[in-house]
């Protein structure tokens, strides 16, 4: 169940909270991805993303490929559904620059701006799917919950249509765009086409068998 995302106070901790919850958290952990605490304040941690995509992403075969830049080592494809990837942050890691190293991670050529990060969890025997503003910070978010991925996990999605800001994409992104929707729409006429060939087949077939003569 998709909902708006509740207006949740961000709670600063003191550095001794901050340690107190590291230590809980590290105490529970079971996969051995605990977190670390610096003597800065500053702690680092594993964050889990599920990728539920419905669109094709685009990936760069290279890594010295720019982002923007048209080429013809960039291959577009479908990125299997419930692909979960693990990522190693700090706590001063927001939900924009961990959706642009998810991206980066994968060498995935497409605007950081076409996706959202949401935070799915449990709550009075439901669970629930809200969006995360980009200036939230994704490993707060785990030390509070705790390692439980039951508790609380994080799931990238595309933005709906309407939400996507055309005007910050680039031309060549915007072409390539056009070319999957092309691509998309020529396969989905094909499947049309014989399914639909099949079907007259099977009538036709129907026919000569009604009509032979007795």
């Amino acid at each position: 169940k998709d909902v708006q995302k509740e207006r949740e106070p961000h709670v600063y901790l003191s550095k001794e909270e901050v340690k107190e919850k590291i230590q809980s958290y590290n105490s529970s952990v079971t996969d051995k991805l605990k977190m670390t605490l610096n003597a800065n304040g500053i702690y680092t941690g594993f964050i889990k993303v599920q990728m539920e995509l419905c669109r094709p992403i685009t990936v760069q075969s290279s890594q010295r490929q720019g982002r923007c830049a048209p080429s013809s080592q960039e291959t577009a494809f479908y990125l299997p559904d419930g692909c979960v990837n693990t990522l190693h942050i700090s706590s001063t890691n927001t939900v924009r620059e961990v959706i642009e190293a998810l991206l980066k991670k994968f060498f995935v050529a497409d605007n950081p701006a076409k996706f959202a990060l949401y935070k799915r969890c449990h709550k009075e025997d439901q669970v629930y799917t809200c969006k995360l503003s980009d200036r939230e910070h994704p490993l707060y978010l785990r030390l509070v919950a705790g390692p439980k991925t039951e508790m609380l996990s994080f799931v990238l999605r595309e933005h709906e249509t309407g939400e996507v800001m055309w005007e910050a994409f680039s031309i060549p992104e915007l072409q390539n765009f056009l070319r999957i929707l092309d691509k998309e729409e020529s396969d989905q006429l094909q499947l049309l086409k014989s399914r639909y060939a099949a079907y007259r087949g099977k009538l036709e077939e129907a026919l000569r068998g009604v009509l032979k003569p007795g």
